[in-house]
């Protein structure tokens, strides 16, 4: 009997192409998959690894399966990504991102330059800025990280660390910004630390420079900078529950917005300082875009938890009249109102924030010749550059927010804090 793969002659093409593949019978490609979206240039594929999907591309240096072996859907891969063993399906990486053996990263990832996870990481709906680093036994979903200089210098998640992403009442309305958008990408930021077997309760901020001790859960934003934070247990004890009360919803939606607008303004690094990097790079094109594929996606699935809670809200909030609660008013307002504050992030374009501000920054970033990449870039600049950056995003980010707000008034979003 003549053993063959599955998809001979596309294991034949990537062969001749000049990738790697010790063990040619064990690979699994998929009918679907287009052989020219694989770099041929140092791409290897170990024995057992499966790759799907017809948006997938492989840029050049990738190494599949080191560890063990590698399922692929739909996912781009930037130049030098290594996915150890595990499973990644609809996700971006870009280059030197790395993760290891047992990963699960699932739809709506973006892992930026030199991120990585070791074994047994799990990840949905999060978006790693360059270098973060993730530990072992981690899963870390419905989140954004930022934070450090360099590879010596990052933001970090211990071993054992949970993002609690789901609420009593079953809702995933709950989307953290572990830094922000606005200075984050600027690369200049003390790194966050999140200590190993702990966690965060989402939604929640967390400012830069802090250390959350281990062992520590996380139930309120950590807002002041360079602090060490030690969680002291919860106090014991049986409380009343009563399900879908929503008592807090102002809170609840001012964190969604804030994370919707710094995806809004994260679309728009892309736009117009990333974009021109990815066209000098093989398969750039391919991977730019996949990563503005899963900023939509960012947007979209947020947007659909919120209308869910929402949904199972108004069953609950009353329908009015003199004697209704404020915090039902609340409510009924938001049911109200909420297609136009998801209009902001759906269906307009996000606003491109003030021009002088935005150009200005551009004509000071060091551009792609020369094998430039995006970060060493942006490293590249003086402290007055990065500021004129930041505002131009902040201003992206505090716009959208005050429309949400002006369009719930009863629900007095960011009263405490423009900030």
């Amino acid at each position: 009997m003549k053993l063959e793969p599955r998809c001979r002659d596309k294991v034949v093409r990537l062969l001749e192409k000049g990738v790697e593949i010790p063990n040619p019978l064990t690979i699994d490609l998929g009918d679907e998959v287009d052989p020219e979206r694989i770099s041929g240039q140092g791409v290897r594929i170990e024995a057992g690894c499966r790759i799907f999907g017809a948006e997938t591309a492989i840029g050049p240096g990738v190494r599949l399966g080191a560890e063990g072996p590698v399922t692929l859907d739909n996912c781009q891969l930037g130049p030098g990504v290594a996915i150890k063993g595990g499973y990644a399906g609809e996700a971006t990486f870009l280059a030197g991102a790395s993760m290891g053996l047992g990963a699960q990263v699932r739809e709506g990832c973006l892992l930026e330059e030199q991120a990585s996870g070791a074994h047994c990481v799990g990840l949905k709906q999060t978006i790693l800025f360059p270098f973060v680093t993730l530990g072992s036994l981690v899963n870390f979903c419905d989140c954004l990280m930022a934070g450090g200089t360099g590879r010596s210098d990052h933001s970090e998640v211990g071993s054992s660390y949970i993002h609690f992403n789901f609420t009593p009442d079953g809702e995933k309305t709950t989307p953290s910004l572990i830094g922000d958008v606005p200075r984050g990408v600027m690369l200049n930021q003390r790194p966050i630390f999140l200590g190993g077997q702990g966690g965060m309760v989402g939604p929640l901020r967390v400012e830069y420079g802090n250390v959350i001790a281990a062992g520590t859960i996380l139930r309120r934003d950590a807002l002041e900078q360079d602090k060490l934070v030690v969680g002291a247990p919860p106090r014991g004890g049986v409380i009343n529950f009563v399900p879908r009360r929503y008592t807090g919803i102002g809170r609840i939606l001012e964190k969604n917005v804030r994370y919707l607008a710094n995806l809004a303004a994260l679309e728009q690094w892309y736009e117009h300082v990333r974009r021109p990097f990815f066209r000098d790079q093989a398969f750039g094109d391919l991977v730019y875009g996949g990563a503005r594929k899963r900023l939509r996606a960012a947007i979209a699935e947020r947007v659909k938890r919120m209308r869910t809670m929402i949904d199972h809200m108004e069953g609950e909030s009353g329908k009015g009249g003199s004697r209704e609660s404020r915090a039902a008013r609340g409510k009924r307002e938001l049911a109200g109102r909420f297609d136009e504050i998801a209009g902001l992030f759906e269906d307009a374009p996000p606003p491109a924030g003030p021009d002088r501000e935005r150009d200005g920054f551009l004509a000071l970033l060091p551009g792609p010749e020369g094998g430039t990449s995006c970060v060493e870039a942006v490293q590249s600049l003086p402290r007055k550059a990065s500021e004129s950056g930041t505002r131009w995003l902040e201003g992206i980010v505090e716009e959208l927010c005050f429309r949400a707000a002006s369009l719930v008034p009863g629900l007095h979003l960011f009263s405490r804090s423009r900030t």
